[in-house]
C-alpha cells in the first residue's frame, strides 16, 4: 500500500525548514489554546526564568534550572500529542488506551520531579 507523501519531502533546504518552524509555532499555538496544563507549565517556566536570571548563581546552574523547566514543557507537549492521537484513534476505554495516557502523565511526573530535584539542590547549595 502507498503512503501519501509527506508535507516536507517536496520542500527542502531554507524553504523546509521555514515550514517546520511555521507548524512548530502552531503546535505552541494549540497547546496554548487547548491544553490547561501546558498553560500552567509556560506561566511556571517565564516565572521560573526570571527567578533563575535574576539569582546570584553561576551560568551553569541557571542553565540547569531554565533547562528543567523546559524539559518539562517538551514531555507536556509530547504526553499531550500522546493523548490527542488515542482520542483521535477512539474514544471507547480500552486499558491500552489508559495504559498509553498514563504513560505520558508519569513522564510529565518524572519531568517535574527531576525539575523540583534540581531546583532544591541549587538553591540548597547557594543559600546554605
Amino acid at each position: 500500500m502507498d503512503q501519501a507523501p509527506s508535507a516536507f519531502k517536496s520542500k527542502s533546504g531554507l524553504k523546509r525548514i521555514y515550514s517546520a518552524f511555521c507548524y512548530s509555532l502552531q503546535g505552541l499555538r494549540a497547546a496554548w489554546r487547548g491544553e490547561h496544563a501546558f498553560r500552567q507549565e509556560m506561566l511556571l517556566f517565564i516565572a521560573g526564568t526570571i527567578l533563575a536570571l535574576l539569582l546570584r548563581i553561576s551560568a551553569f546552574e541557571k542553565l540547569v534550572l531554565i533547562g528543567v523547566l523546559v524539559l518539562i514543557l517538551i514531555v507536556e507537549l509530547m504526553n499531550s500529542a500522546i493523548e490527542a492521537v488515542v482520542d483521535r484513534v477512539s474514544l471507547e476505554r480500552h486499558p491500552l488506551s489508559k495504559n498509553a495516557k498514563d504513560f505520558g502523565s508519569a513522564a510529565v511526573l518524572l519531568a517535574c520531579l527531576l525539575a523540583a530535584a534540581a531546583w532544591l539542590v541549587v538553591l540548597f547549595n547557594r543559600f546554605y
